[in-house]
């Protein structure tokens, strides 16, 4: 079956994934704003230390959205803050009983998204396990890992067996690329297991000004890490979700394993983007507080961080 494939948001994450989804001979379109121009000439570049120096040249690349053909597969690498601006241009690249996956960081980041979305569609989360940044328009570097798990969230697939089928094609398209990937039973503990790692490791990058290495190699900002790991895995139990036992070290020695990592958070706020506050800590902070926990440490950090956020937007 010659499946269709949209990316809505071409920069670090839907650049690398339908790179190598379109490197691996799928159909793959790509709807750009800013980096339109860049890459429409000069096409796409990926300087992986996993996979080598890459680029797609020709682009299906557009401006418009109204120029793409509709879409059987639509990956969303935008950042969670234009998801409301997002609903109209996922509407018009669909084909009918499109699979939407949203290719983002955070708790509950489909629920806003799905109230402005036509009933046909199938709405997934994707959980990014990938080390990657967006160098310059059309050019993505690459350091580590690259696998992506697939939950189903909501649309017309009522029985099981039904949204288990969805999810696993959407998974063997990844592995068509080479790319790890597997279907989750439970999107939203999955999504709880993400934050482990994303809630320190984002939210101290901009407060330290520091990346992942820097944080791993002193005692005090490590101990830090492993305190807020604990508290997600807290707030994750009091909403009914129990992650592995171990996680914390485990996740401590992939990241002593990585290389020098500046997580996304980082990115944005350097180049004056806002942050990701709201799906990341204040969703998980909301429901953990509804489910009778508070969580002290994140909510420090979280408050900390819309100070930075406020500032840095005001300049």
């Amino acid at each position: 079956m010659n499946l269709r494939i949209g990316i809505i948001g071409t920069g670090a994450i839907g650049g690398f994934y339908g790179l190598m989804l379109a490197r691996a001979g799928h159909d793959v379109h790509f709807l750009l704003r800013s980096e339109f121009p860049a890459v429409a000439q000069n096409g796409l570049r990926l300087n992986s230390q996993v996979h080598g120096a890459l680029s797609l040249s020709p682009v299906n690349a557009y401006a418009d959205v109204a120029k793409m053909p509709p879409c059987d597969w639509l990956l969303v690498g935008a950042k969670t803050t234009s998801n409301a601006d997002l609903a109209p241009l996922i509407t018009q690249a669909a084909a009918k009983g499109a699979k939407v996956l949203l290719l983002q960081n955070g708790l509950a980041v489909e629920d806003e998204l799905r109230a402005l979305l036509p009933e046909h569609i199938h709405l997934l989360g994707g959980l990014c396990f990938i080390c990657v940044h967006r160098a310059e328009p059309g050019v993505i570097e690459h350091q580590a890992f690259g696998g992506v798990n697939i939950g189903y969230h909501s649309g017309s697939a009522q029985e099981a067996e039904a949204r288990q089928a969805i999810v696993e094609e959407g998974a063997a398209l990844f592995r068509s690329a080479s790319l790890d990937s597997n279907a989750m039973p439970n999107l939203e503990q999955a999504r709880w297991q993400k934050l482990v790692w994303n809630i320190p490791y984002n939210g101290l990058s901009v407060l330290l000004d520091s990346g992942t290495r820097a944080i791993m190699d002193n005692p005090d900002s490590r101990a830090l890490v492993a305190e807020l790991m604990e508290e997600v895995i807290a707030g994750a139990a009091a909403c009914g979700h129990s992650l592995p036992q171990g996680i914390v070290g485990a996740m401590l020695s992939s990241t002593d394993a990585m290389p020098d990592y500046l997580p996304s958070m980082y990115h944005d706020f350097s180049q004056r983007r806002p942050l990701e506050l709201g799906a990341i800590y204040a969703a998980p902070l909301e429901a953990a507080r509804r489910a009778g926990r508070e969580l002290p440490k994140i909510e420090a950090l979280y408050r900390a961080l819309r100070f930075i956020d406020a500032r840095n937007q005001a300049r």
